[in-house]
């Protein structure tokens, strides 16, 4: 779903485009943590991936040769970006509270048995 934002043309295409990937990229990375390693915190899971994913936001200040060629990569481009934005910021947090409460829901549900 978050590779689809990146081709959303319909209404509030470019927040869409520019934004919601963010936030399911929290989710997303959130979600498998918690499926991959049964038993963890979904808040603190959650707090782990936004750390990480805001050191990812910082990291894409700094430009050597070596990540640029991996950012030139469609998968390199997905999963560290290239370009800072402060606005991505907002949806990571967005993200990592509605990974946390999907992640505690499916938990308390006994979706998610550790």
């Amino acid at each position: 779903m978050g590779f689809a934002t990146k081709l959303y043309t319909g209404p509030g295409d470019v927040w869409v485009r520019s934004y919601a990937g963010g936030v399911l990229y929290e989710v997303f990375w959130i979600l498998l943590a918690l499926l991959v390693w049964r038993g963890l915190s979904p808040t603190r899971t959650a707090a782990g991936v936004f750390v990480v994913t805001c050191l990812l936001e910082v990291l894409q200040l700094w430009h050597p040769a070596s990540l640029e060629t991996v950012r030139n990569t469609f998968i390199g481009h997905a999963l560290i970006g290239n370009t800072f934005s402060w606005g991505d910021f907002p949806c990571y947090a967005i993200g990592s509270i509605a990974g946390a409460a999907l992640g505690a829901w499916a938990s308390s549900a006994g979706r998610v048995r550790a």
